[in-house]
């Protein structure tokens, strides 16, 4: 009987390059569950799109491990070629958003066990325009800190190295005047941030995307924020972010959506699970219920 073939990429350079010292005990642990295993560490960026796209189709199973933008990579290549193979995680970032919504341990050999052992879980994909997401497409105020951000500071400081670099940037807040079509009405604003998400925690934070989220139920949740007139405004935003009430506030619109499209007369960055996602005037964005299986416990 021939053995069931596993692809593993891991990113060598997430968080501080702890896979290196857990690599044989992970391979181990996939060995002992049956499966042959071909090793894949990325050398450049987009590595495991092109990896997964070209070549998940002769395995029964892919896991990586790396950060948010490593399992982003694989998802997106695994989309290209019609998400036909089921994907463990093993997170080594410095924040892991999306593997705290799947309830993956940080404990890497027992993500591991999991990846392997573990039971299938469709999950929702956001489609962006040309490109896809797993858990989080945002604009404005902060989304860029994860890229910006030093990746040896990240793995030195960890949450540290957001902070510090967020710090920098209140002194001066950007905004856009949007058009926002979602669940049939048109709001026209101004907004200095935005988050079109499927995850319980963004930045390594609990509850900023609101209660009762699930993974596959087929809609986002989605928060808007205006541009504050006054530092009680920006200050009474901040609070219900960190700390959401169930009063309602002027300064945040919410919204449940599997579909939403986002017009602005100027180029807007975006990122997509903590990569730069590029500048748009125009965004689209779908909900593909349970589009990709991940292995959970």
């Amino acid at each position: 009987m021939d053995k069931k073939k596993l692809l593993f990429i891991f990113n060598p350079h997430s968080g501080k390059g702890q896979i290196r010292m857990q690599l044989v005990s992970i391979v181990d642990t996939f060995v002992k569950n049956g499966y042959e295993v071909t090793i894949y560490p990325t050398q450049e960026k987009e590595d495991a799109v092109h990896k997964v796209e070209e070549q998940a189709e002769e395995y029964d199973l892919v896991v990586c491990s790396g950060g948010d933008g490593t399992l982003d990579e694989v998802v997106t290549g695994m989309m290209r070629c019609d998400g036909i193979v089921p994907i463990g995680y093993i997170p080594a970032g410095s924040t892991n958003d999306f593997a705290q919504s799947l309830k993956i341990p940080k404990n890497m050999l027992r993500a591991a066990e999991i990846a392997v052992s573990g039971r299938q879980f469709p999950c929702d994909v956001g489609v962006f325009n040309e490109d896809n997401f797993v858990y989080i497409a945002a604009f404005g105020l902060f989304t860029d800190v994860s890229y910006m951000t030093n990746q040896k500071l990240k793995n030195i400081f960890g949450h540290v190295a957001y902070i510090l670099e967020s710090a920098k940037r209140l002194y001066d807040i950007p905004s856009y005047y949007l058009e926002v079509e979602v669940n049939g009405e048109t709001i026209r604003d101004e907004f200095i941030y935005g988050m079109i998400t499927n995850s319980v925690s963004v930045g390594g934070m609990k509850n900023m995307t609101g209660n009762n989220v699930k993974l596959d139920d087929g809609e986002f949740e989605v928060t808007l924020i205006r541009m504050p007139q006054n530092p009680i405004q920006l200050n009474e935003i901040l609070s219900n972010l960190v700390m959401p009430k169930d009063i309602e506030t002027p300064y945040i619109y919410t919204y449940k959506t599997d579909h939403i499209r986002l017009k602005c007369e100027d180029y807007v960055p975006w990122t997509l699970d903590g990569e730069f996602g590029g500048d748009h005037k125009e965004v689209e964005i779908y909900n593909h219920c349970r589009r990709i299986t991940f292995m959970v416990e």
